[in-house]
């Protein structure tokens, strides 16, 4: 089961999967069926503000996603991600590098708790 939710707990996309499906390529299905309606008239608001998701989800494709459609994101890096990048050539000069860690400890945790609780909440 993969799903989103507001700040508040609501859900707002949820998609069921088989077991053994992984995370990351549901990634862009779940945020892809965010439909939240207008208080007015107009269709309704498909692009989230920000994106807060844990390790699984922190693929180069996901994070290009949500760069292609204007959305900020806060998704902690794994540890051989952060090591590569290290270890990677310096960008050219006047080039910033596509891979720079976007969390702190806090705000993974706080993310973290959102989604698991939220989970948590769907399953009973």
């Amino acid at each position: 089961m993969h799903l989103a939710v507001e700040q508040a707990q609501k859900p707002m996309s949820l998609v069921i999967t088989a077991g053994q499906r992984g995370d990351s390529p549901q990634f862009q299905v779940v945020l892809g069926r965010i439909r939240v309606p207008r208080l007015g008239p107009g269709r309704p608001r498909t692009r989230p503000d920000k994106v807060r998701a844990d390790k699984a989800y922190g693929s180069r494709a996901n994070r290009a996603y949500l760069r292609k459609r204007g959305i900020r994101c806060t998704i902690p890096e794994r540890r051989d991600q952060t090591a590569n990048r290290k270890n990677a050539v310096p960008a050219v000069a006047g080039h910033r590098s596509s891979t720079l860690p976007t969390t702190k400890s806090a705000t993974r945790w706080s993310a973290e708790s959102i989604a698991s609780s939220a989970t948590a909440r769907w399953r009973r």
